[in-house]
Parts: C-alpha cells; sequence; structure tokens
C-alpha cells in the first residue's frame, strides 16, 4: 500500500496532522507533515512534522524530551488531513501546557 497516495497535498506538499491523546482524547497540537514527515512516523512510531517557519523536518521532542508516541495515523474523508493517536510523554505545547488549545477566545469553561 502506498501510504501517501490517499493524501491531498497543499500546493507545498504538506497536510494539517491534528495530534490528539489515545487515553483522554485531548486535541494536542496542530502540525504540519510532508511526506518524508508521514514516512519517519510509519517507519519509527514516532511524532515527526515539518517546521514551515524554519522549512526542516522536526522529531517531536528533540529537544524538550517531550515526545509522542503514534498508536494511530487516521485521515479525513477528504484525505486532506491527517490524525495522529498519541501517547503522549510530557506536555506537547512547548509553552509548558499539555495541550497547545489551552487559551479560551469564546464561550463558557467546561461547555465543551
Amino acid at each position: 500500500m502506498e501510504l501517501k497516495a490517499d493524501i491531498k497535498w497543499d500546493d507545498r506538499g504538506l497536510v494539517p496532522a491534528i495530534v490528539q491523546d489515545a487515553r483522554t482524547g485531548q486535541v494536542l497540537t496542530l502540525a504540519y507533515m510532508n511526506g518524508e514527515a508521514l514516512e519517519k512516523c510509519v517507519s519509527t512510531g514516532e511524532a515527526y512534522f515539518w517546521s514551515r517557519s524554519r522549512s526542516e523536518l522536526w522529531r517531536k521532542g528533540a529537544t524538550s524530551g517531550n515526545t509522542q508516541r503514534i498508536l494511530e495515523i487516521r485521515y479525513d474523508c477528504d484525505g486532506d488531513t491527517l490524525l495522529l493517536l498519541v501517547e503522549p510523554c510530557g506536555p506537547a505545547c512547548h509553552t509548558g501546557q499539555q495541550s497547545c488549545f489551552y487559551r479560551r477566545l469564546w464561550g463558557k469553561e467546561g461547555s465543551a
């Protein structure tokens, strides 16, 4: 099976990847992958992404130690978004927060 065949890559060769804690269901982050990052994820079982700001491949936790072990990779009905179900080892956010989505823009706390 060709891993990348059903994925709709954008004009830069990237696809958004939502990262979710497989145990709790909490959304941890949104990152981007290119083909190389996806292949590394599948071959190693660890989260790899493409840094749009640095234009380079990066392994989650390479500097922080906060790695993410991938249990499953899914893709949506349109093939234009990936979902990584992970087992996190430490916080996902570079700020030290468990999730990158810790700031509320609108709505009541606990209304999700």
